[in-house]
C-alpha cells in the first residue's frame, strides 16, 4: 500500500509499504478519505515535530478484513474510525473517559494513521456511516466528536446562550452541536468571509468578523446579556483565552477547544472574580452508555446537506503537499480539506 509521511516540516513523501497485519480484534480500513485537521498544520510549518508515523486521523473508509468476532461489522462496511487506542481496563476507561486513558494511543500521532490506502483499527473503534454521509462528509466525525464532547463538558443545555470562537472546523461545527444541545442563541466570530457564510448555514444566529464593526457589534451583545458558555476554538498564540474569560457572564463556563502549544495569557483575577469554570477538553468519550462518536453521526445525518459544504477541497494522496498547503491558506476558501488515498 501507499502511505504518505512527513519527513520534515512542509516536506512529504510516498511510501510503498506492506499493508498492517491485523491482532486479534482489529479490522483493516481501506481509506476513502482521511481530513487535515488543524492540530496536524501544527506539525506541518511547526511549531511541533512531524509525527514518526504515517499521520492522518479524521478517518472514513471501508472495512477490508476481520480478525477475530466480526460481530455488527462486516466487510464492504463503510466506516468512520475514533482514532483512539485504550486499555480499557484502567478507572478512566471503565468510567468512558476512555480519552484520558494514561495509556492511551493515537492513530496518526503514535501510530500509523488514515493518510494511507489502509489503517489497522480496533473493532470497538469503528462506526456505521450513515446512508446520507460520503466518505469525506463521514469523516467530519472525528471533529464533529470533539464538538459534541466539548458541548457535553460544558454543560449547554435548552435555552442557554453560547458564544463560539473562531469559525474553523471545530467552531462551526460546535455552532451544529450546540444547537443541537437546544441552545437558543448561537454566536460565533469569524475571519474570513466564506467563514462567515458557513456559519450562518450551519446555524450561527450571529455572526461577529473579527474586524472594528464586528468587535463593536460583539461588545454591544456582550453587554446586554453575555452568553453562558463560551467555547474556545482558536488555540494558538493569541488572546483567546482571555476573551473567551472576559466575554462569558459571572457564574459561566469557558471551554478550551484549541490547542495552545505555548502558555497563553490567563486573566485569573476575572476567573477568580466572575467565578468562571474553565474546562479543558480533548476528543471524545463515552456517557450514559453511549459515545460522543455515536452522537455526533447521528446529529451529522440530519445535517447531510449543509455538510456537504464544508468539504470545500479534496486531494488525492500525490497532492497531499498541496492539500496542507491549501489547508494553511484561508484565503484560497478552505474549511475541510480532505485526501482520498
Amino acid at each position: 500500500m501507499r502511505a504518505a509521511f512527513c519527513t520534515s516540516p512542509g516536506t512529504f513523501e510516498l511510501r510503498d509499504l506492506p499493508r498492517p497485519e491485523l491482532r486479534p480484534g482489529q479490522v483493516l480500513v481501506r481509506v476513502r478519505s482521511c481530513g487535515i485537521c488543524g492540530s496536524d498544520l501544527d506539525w506541518f510549518a511547526g511549531p511541533f515535530p512531524p509525527p514518526a508515523v504515517c499521520p492522518g486521523h479524521e478517518i472514513a473508509g471501508e472495512v477490508a478484513e476481520v480478525n477475530g468476532e466480526v460481530g455488527e461489522v462486516g466487510i464492504g462496511d463503510r466506516v468512520a474510525v475514533e482514532p483512539l487506542v485504550v486499555c480499557g481496563r484502567c478507572p478512566a476507561c471503565q468510567a468512558g473517559d476512555y480519552q484520558i486513558c494514561k495509556g492511551i494511543e493515537f492513530l496518526g500521532v503514535s501510530r500509523d494513521g488514515g493518510f494511507a490506502e489502509y489503517v489497522a483499527v480496533p473493532r470497538e473503534r469503528v462506526y456505521p456511516i450513515p446512508p446520507e454521509l460520503d466518505f469525506a462528509v463521514g469523516g467530519l466525525a472525528e471533529p464533529a466528536a470533539v464538538c459534541v464532547h466539548g458541548v457535553r463538558l460544558g454543560g449547554v443545555a435548552s435555552g442557554d446562550r453560547v458564544l463560539v470562537l473562531g469559525a474553523g472546523t471545530i467552531g462551526l461545527l460546535s455552532v451544529m452541536a450546540a444547537g443541537t444541545a437546544g441552545a437558543v442563541e448561537v454566536a460565533i466570530t469569524a475571519r474570513h468571509p466564506h467563514q462567515a457564510e458557513m456559519a450562518r448555514r450551519i446555524g450561527a444566529t450571529r455572526v461577529f468578523p473579527t474586524n472594528p464593526e464586528g468587535d463593536r457589534a460583539r461588545a454591544e451583545f456582550l453587554r446586554e446579556s453575555p452568553p453562558d458558555v463560551v467555547l474556545e476554538t482558536v488555540g494558538g498564540g493569541g488572546e483567546t483565552l482571555n476573551d473567551a474569560i472576559q466575554s462569558v457572564r459571572p457564574g459561566g463556563t469557558v471551554v478550551l477547544l484549541g490547542i495552545f502549544p505555548s502558555r497563553p495569557p490567563c486573566d485569573a483575577l476575572s476567573l477568580v472574580v466572575k467565578e468562571v469554570r474553565l474546562v479543558g477538553s480533548l476528543t471524545y468519550g463515552r456517557c450514559d452508555g453511549r459515545t460522543d462518536f455515536e452522537f455526533a453521526l447521528q446529529m451529522m445525518a440530519s445535517t447531510a446537506p449543509v455538510l456537504r459544504n464544508l468539504v470545500t477541497h479534496r486531494f488525492t494522496l500525490e497532492g497531499i503537499r498541496e492539500a496542507f498547503e491549501t489547508a494553511s491558506d484561508k484565503k484560497r476558501g478552505a474549511i475541510k480539506v480532505a485526501v482520498t488515498p
